[in-house]
């Protein structure tokens, strides 16, 4: 079992950058590979980011590519999206994921709005 807490969302202007934190809590937080999705209004949820259990591999959505960085400190048990260059169209709520198996733990949702 693992709790997920998300923060740092908020609104920002076009251009601009927020990072996101997700804090982990439960079972040890290193055995699990972690995932960002975030979810558009009135669109289906979508992956974002994808971050290895060491941090050693890592792979994002081509939307996002270059502009965001996704990572990790399991000595604090937090997953991060840093998020650069941002676009109106990333405006959607945040959500950090893992998986052990056939379980899936989600957060709560961080709401990132950008502004034109």
């Amino acid at each position: 079992q693992v709790q997920l807490v998300e923060s740092g969302g908020g609104l920002v202007q076009s251009g601009g950058s927020l990072r996101l934190s997700c804090a982990a809590s439960g079972r040890t937080f290193s055995v699990y590979a972690m995932r960002w999705f975030r979810q558009a209004p009135g669109q289906e949820r979508e992956f974002v980011a994808h971050i290895s259990r060491s941090g050693g591999d890592i792979y994002y959505a081509d939307s996002v590519k270059g502009r965001f960085t996704i990572s990790r400190d399991n000595a604090k048990n937090m997953l991060y999206l840093q998020m650069n260059s941002l676009k109106p169209e990333d405006t959607a709520v945040y959500y950090c994921y893992t998986h052990m198996g056939p379980a899936e733990y989600w957060g709560q949702g961080t709401q990132v709005t950008v502004s034109s």
